[in-house]
This record gives C-alpha cells, structure tokens and sequence, in this order.
C-alpha cells in the first residue's frame, strides 16, 4: 500500500488530528485542539511520531484512550477550552 493510501487512511480513522509524512519518511500526528491541564497531566500530547504507520496508529490509539479517559474523569465532553 502507497503511504498516501496509508496517510488518508489514518486521516479518516482519527480526524481530530492532522496525520503527515515527513521527507525523512517518519510518521507525525498534531491534534487538532489544544489540550486541558489534565490532559496533558494524564500523559497526552500535543504532537507525536513513529516510525510506521503501524506505529503511528497504535499510538494515536493510546493518546485518544489517554484523552477520553481523562474528559470521563473531568465530566468533560468536549475540547479544551483555550
């Protein structure tokens, strides 16, 4: 698979962050929105990368696990507040 094909398709699967490849072919995602005090505290980023898209996803997964069980926690539902 093309890593554009891999590149949409991450795109889709997590659209609250901005998945790209750079040229030193490494995998990054930025969110979308900032994060809580909390958040950040329970281990999130703002910013991550991985070597391969494989990679790359499960840690998408692990920061949006980290994400939503912080906003459980708070009684949050939505994005950060600036």
């Amino acid at each position: 698979m093309s890593f554009d094909r891999h590149l949409a398709d991450i795109a889709r699967e997590f659209p609250q962050w901005t998945i790209w490849r750079s040229d030193a072919g490494r995998w990054w995602a930025t969110r979308h929105h900032p994060l809580s005090d909390a958040q950040r505290d329970a281990g999130c980023a703002m910013t991550i990368d991985a070597d391969d898209p494989a990679a790359l996803r499960e840690q998408l997964r692990d920061q949006e696990s980290k994400a939503d069980d912080q906003e459980s926690a708070d009684g949050n539902t939505g994005p950060a507040s600036p």
